[in-house]
């Protein structure tokens, strides 16, 4: 089975990149748990499946990153 406390340090993840991303307007649709990996016996949290996304949104995401680079 899942380990609860890593399974909670994903969620906390997901949640966290999707409020950054929502503050730079990009939403990734199919940003969720990587099912899988937190229906696997890991000890570790489970994977984070960033999904698809259009070319626009692809686009927006990499000036976004670009924007932030020190």
């Amino acid at each position: 089975m899942s380990n609860p406390t890593a399974d909670a340090q994903a969620i906390d993840a997901l949640i966290e990149l999707r409020a950054a991303l929502s503050v730079h307007g990009i939403t990734l649709p199919s940003l969720d748990l990587h099912l899988p990996s937190y229906a696997g016996t890991y000890d570790t949290p489970p994977l984070i499946a960033l999904g698809n996304c259009n070319a626009g949104t692809a686009s927006r995401l990499a000036a976004v990153l670009r924007a932030g680079r020190p």
